[in-house]
């Protein structure tokens, strides 16, 4: 009677226990049979109860048949910003989450099938990023994976740079022209980091001139007060094996008021119609041995007083002059609109005597109501000028922002 006595007070409270701890007293055959029949009752009663120890317990568990895979594996260091990809197999992809170090999200979409995933945009290099992806197989049942890793740190960027400031107004056959310090290689991937918004829809593409220059303009010249915002985001860009851009950027300018000017090498005079009103100014163009270009060009720049040099352009000593006045550059090759004060007698709007420039007339050291000073004083960058009837032939659309003379089937 001992042992019921010191009996746990688990067998104390159950009456079953209880007959088989007075049964251990009583003999070693009956203490057998009352065993065996407790253990078939708490099997019996953890199988219908779903304790733990019971046969449902000891079931197989069901999982997931979706197989998640994420590339770049867990881990992984130094991975190409364009790697990441989320896929599952016999299954659907419900939720993709990706986040930098610093927990900003990187924007993506799961395809319309559901088995895919994948970044809207590269990652940023050298960073470190971590996925968390969930699918759901058939049956309802989630699988889920994470992985960490870091994307390879810019060996190489390549500098850019445009001819646009920040805010400034230019004129309506403004072209914006972006320079690369080095070769770009992935042209489809640096032309679509680069986009324009305006506020009054209008289409704006690149052009490619070789490997490090890219200009953009739309279809016709722009309409009159246009606001422009240039958007770069080059920085996620691997531009070429190794290099990547340098710049993510925003670069907001206005298109001002409308103002295009002919120059005719027949008449000697410039014609400029600025916002419908036309006005004509005598001129002097380029000689029969040094004609102007023909075609459509741009106001590049404006320089007050500039020195003009031939050996400069390739003429020997044909001129040397330390201070023409009223300057905007056409082209790369040298091309300038300028004030004149050192012809001898009065070509203006009688003879073409330059020798490729377009000149008006001015006085030595300028002045601002001289035809030269006043024409530069209303004029843009990026106002159009366009030569006629010259004997040279059309400008390249590459010389200065000549691109116009492009036609936009080819642009």
């Amino acid at each position: 009677m001992s042992t019921v006595r010191t009996a746990p007070a688990a067998i104390r409270t159950n009456d079953r226990f209880h007959r088989g701890a007075v049964a251990l007293a009583m003999g070693g055959v009956l203490l057998m049979s009352a065993a065996c029949g407790d253990g078939q009752d708490k099997v019996a009663d953890a199988t219908a109860t779903g304790a733990p120890g019971g046969a449902a317990a000891a079931a197989t568990p069901r999982t997931s048949t979706a197989v998640l895979d994420v590339q770049p594996k867990d881990g992984a260091q130094a991975v190409a910003p364009t790697a990441l990809q989320v896929s599952v197999s016999h299954g659907k992809l419900t939720a993709v989450d990706v986040t930098d170090k610093d927990g900003k999200p990187v924007q993506g979409s799961i395809t319309p099938d559901g088995t895919g995933w994948k970044p809207a945009t590269a990652l940023a290099p050298g960073t470190a990023y971590t996925v968390n992806a969930q699918a759901k197989d058939a049956d309802g049942l989630v699988s889920a994976v994470t992985s960490a890793f870091t994307t390879v740190s810019p060996g190489k960027q390549v500098s850019t740079n445009d001819n646009i400031a920040d805010g400034q107004t230019y004129g309506v056959g403004m072209i914006v022209k972006v320079d690369f310090s080095s070769k770009i290689v992935n042209k489809d991937a640096v032309a679509k980091a680069i986009t324009f918004e305006t506020d009054n829809g209008t289409e704006v593409k690149g052009h490619w001139f070789g490997d490090n220059r890219i200009d953009f303009r739309p279809a016709e010249y722009w309409k009159p007060n246009t606001k422009v915002t240039i958007h770069y985001r080059l920085k996620d860009v691997e531009v070429a094996p190794g290099v990547w851009g340098d710049v993510d950027k925003d670069d907001p300018f206005t298109i001002g008021r409308s103002q295009v000017t002919t120059a005719d090498a027949a008449t000697h005079q410039i014609t400029i119609v600025r916002d419908g009103k036309s006005t004509t100014v005598p001129a002097t163009l380029g000689d029969d041995q040094h004609p102007s270009w023909g075609g459509t060009m741009v106001i590049m720049s404006k320089e007050n007083v500039t020195h003009m040099n031939s050996q400069t352009v390739g003429l020997g000593n044909e001129y040397n002059i330390p201070d023409v006045p009223h300057a905007m550059r056409l082209t790369r090759s040298g091309t300038y609109l300028h004030g004149n004060y050192w012809y001898k007698g009065d070509p203006f709007g009688k003879a073409n005597t330059s020798h490729g420039c377009v000149a008006l007339k001015d006085v030595e050291g300028g002045r601002d109501t001289s035809p030269a000073g006043s024409f530069f004083n209303s004029s843009l960058i990026g106002d159009v000028v366009t030569v006629v009837n010259t004997k040279e032939k059309t400008v390249a659309p590459d010389n200065g922002l000549s691109g116009w003379n492009l036609p936009w089937a080819k642009w």
